[in-house]
């Protein structure tokens, strides 16, 4: 059974007063990521039993030959080389594989090791545990299903729509008054209808977006000023902003709605907080890239947008679907906001991400976009 964050911090400090809490070498072992310890000049170290798993070697077999004997991936030199520089490499939606039948698409981090030059730590998040650090460029079966039912509803719904709000307007000229709010109940529930079909028809929208340099914090604030004159007047909101960070290549118009839509997500996960925030910040983060669509290609993505918040959070049975159409842990939403959220973020050419992190914990929901002009990195 899992141990809550702050009541498994407890068991650990007793631990280590103890002197029993787990090696560095027993922590590394039993990571559930596959990772390699990689030394300066590309070999590798030490893998973990997950790594074992992942490439089919033993860890005999696998310590002692260069990294690229045991794994290949888009771009492998240019990461190698930049982690070389002490910088955190990470590169998302990329395929790699080996000569033992390997050929599985993941997410990788090369993370430097403290006080330890040349030596870094490359964690492989493969197949489905990839989803929390950036959603799939891709879309399954299931939401491309999705979106032909939605826009099948659209078309079908939206029309017979007007009808029945023509019909009970010209009733309600005709019944009396106690009738009359039977009719405007009617008028309210198809209007109610009517903006969730023009939801669906944006989120079934096939056509690429046009994307230019824009300078993102006049979108940034414009969506904050919404918020703490709307759904957020009653809500801290905070802004932590990178004064430096270059344009991006965006869509003005989808940016702010994908902020606007996390802005009223995050308000409505924090109803119910004693002291309700929600910060907003920016940051260039050196790196990040994502696999092109050809495979060959990696496409930078340094821009970074939080919204976060210090909400309790989705419920742990739907994190994995956040981003799917129709999911939902409110009672009264329609499960579109996040999914739009997600396919406006994809069609810039970028990834959104969901985690809780710090102590106490909070919800981040993390944007990667790419950088104006610089498309590779």
């Amino acid at each position: 059974m899992a141990l809550p964050g702050s009541r498994l911090i407890r068991l650990t400090r007793k631990a280590v007063v103890r002197g029993d809490a787990p090696t560095a070498s027993e922590l590394f072992a039993a990571l559930p990521v596959p990772t390699l310890l990689v030394d300066p000049e590309a070999i590798v170290a030490d893998a973990n039993a997950a790594a074992e798993m992942l490439l089919n070697a033993s860890r005999t077999a696998i310590i002692g030959k260069p990294l690229e004997a045991h794994l290949n991936f888009p771009g492998q030199t240019s990461v190698i080389e930049k982690a070389r520089q002490e910088i955190q490499v990470s590169a998302f939606d990329i395929t790699i594989s080996n000569d033992r039948g390997l050929k599985i698409p993941a997410d990788i981090v090369f993370s430097p090791v403290p006080d330890r030059p040349g030596w870094h730590i490359l964690s492989i998040h493969a197949g489905a545990a990839a989803h929390p650090m950036g959603h799939r460029r891709e879309q399954g079966s299931g939401a491309r299903a999705a979106m032909g039912a939605a826009a099948m509803l659209a078309h079908e719904i939206k029309n017979p729509l007007s009808g029945i709000s023509g019909a009970a307007q010209l009733l309600e000229r005709k019944v009396d008054t106690e009738a009359r709010g039977m009719t405007r109940l009617i008028r309210t529930e198809v209007e109610r209808i009517a903006g969730l079909i023009d939801r669906m028809e944006s989120f079934t929208d096939p056509r690429p977006l046009d994307l230019s340099p824009e300078n993102i914090y006049p979108t940034l604030d414009h969506a904050r000023q919404l918020a703490v004159h709307g759904f957020a007047q009653d809500i801290t909101v905070r802004t932590e902003y990178d004064p430096s960070l270059p344009m991006a290549q965006v869509h003005q118009g989808a940016l702010t709605q994908v902020i606007i839509n996390l802005l009223k997500n995050a308000s409505e996960a924090v109803s119910g907080v004693e002291h309700p925030i929600i910060s907003l910040t920016t940051a260039y983060r050196h790196g990040v890239s994502l696999a092109a669509r050809d495979g060959q290609e990696r496409t930078a993505l340094p821009i970074e947008i939080c919204v976060i918040d210090n909400g309790l959070g989705p419920p742990p049975e739907i994190v994995d679907h956040l981003f799917e159409p129709f999911v939902s842990s409110k009672h009264s939403g329609g499960g579109l906001g996040l999914a739009l959220v997600d396919k406006l973020v994809r069609d810039m050419g970028g990834i959104i991400q969901f985690s809780r992190e710090g102590d106490p914990e909070r919800t981040v929901f993390r944007l990667l976009l790419q950088r104006a002009g610089k498309e590779i990195e």
